[in-house]
């Protein structure tokens, strides 16, 4: 391990897919992340890296009910759904990989159906898998679904969990980083609102006017996010959103401290 420490980033589902149309993948911002996360590889962090689902995932997750279990009256619909949405992560997955690969980084995708069991912050499974590689292979996991030992059979664990256990467990993360589609951070209002401000600090007795889409996201949205990062600030200092789209303010808050974004606080 250097010095220079680990970054964790989650790569926003709304990020690097377009969240409204089944399976469109947004290769732009894909690329000119993982040129930046090339840049950071090159400058001696040990990065790990979280994605989002969109498109891929919540909304066949939305359709066939996935978050909330088993449903007996469409069992088996769900249980092929649920093959359908593992297989679909892994082929986003495949892209986040390949998009790097073209850049000459090597990134090792970890599914968490094979490894985790159980959703929410209290998952179970081996996160040593995140800690034994160096820094010529780059670790990749991603929200998914995932078996549970109680009735409800199945369920989602997010990729906000993963990112929050992995920035309290893994040893040397300095910065965690959550990337969004098109907005410079966490807002006052809805993105759509006129009146929508960036917050530039925020903690968890901040009044936002969250909005998630509901009528697709299946993991909590954008509160979820919020409250897994006031908790990872507890232990780590600089914990961030960013605008994905704007992959040079990664650099600027790596390199200053500091940039156009919001910085949450315990």
């Amino acid at each position: 391990m250097n010095s220079k420490g680990r970054i964790v980033i989650k790569l926003g589902g709304g990020l690097i897919t377009n969240k409204n149309l089944s399976k469109t993948i947004n290769k732009e911002a894909i690329k000119n992340v993982c040129n930046t996360i090339k840049q950071l590889n090159d400058e001696g962090y040990v990065l790990i890296i979280v994605h989002g689902a969109g498109s891929y995932g919540h909304i066949l997750s939305k359709k066939m009910d996935i978050a909330n279990g088993i449903n007996n009256e469409i069992q088996e619909q769900q249980i092929n759904a649920v093959q359908q949405i593992r297989s679909n992560m892994i082929e986003l997955n495949n892209e986040v990989i390949k998009s790097l690969k073209k850049i000459g980084l090597v990134a090792i995708g970890y599914p968490p159906s094979k490894w985790a069991k159980g959703i929410g912050k209290d998952f179970t499974g081996n996160l040593d898998i995140f800690e034994t590689i160096n820094n010529d292979k780059i670790p990749i996991c991603f929200g998914d679904v995932v078996d549970r030992d109680d009735s409800n059979k199945f369920g989602i664990l997010s990729g906000d969990d993963l990112m929050y256990r992995i920035s309290m467990e893994i040893p040397n993360v300095n910065f965690t980083i959550f990337l969004l589609g098109d907005v410079d951070g966490v807002l006052t209002n809805p993105p759509n609102n006129l009146n929508a401000k960036l917050i530039k600090n925020y903690s968890k007795n901040d009044i936002t006017n969250t909005s998630h889409s509901s009528d697709i996201d299946v993991t909590g949205g954008i509160d979820l996010k919020l409250l897994r990062a006031v908790e990872i600030s507890k232990k780590i200092e600089n914990v961030w959103f960013l605008n994905g789209n704007r992959s040079e303010r990664i650099m600027q808050l790596i390199h200053t401290g500091t940039t156009i974004g919001t910085k949450i606080l315990p």
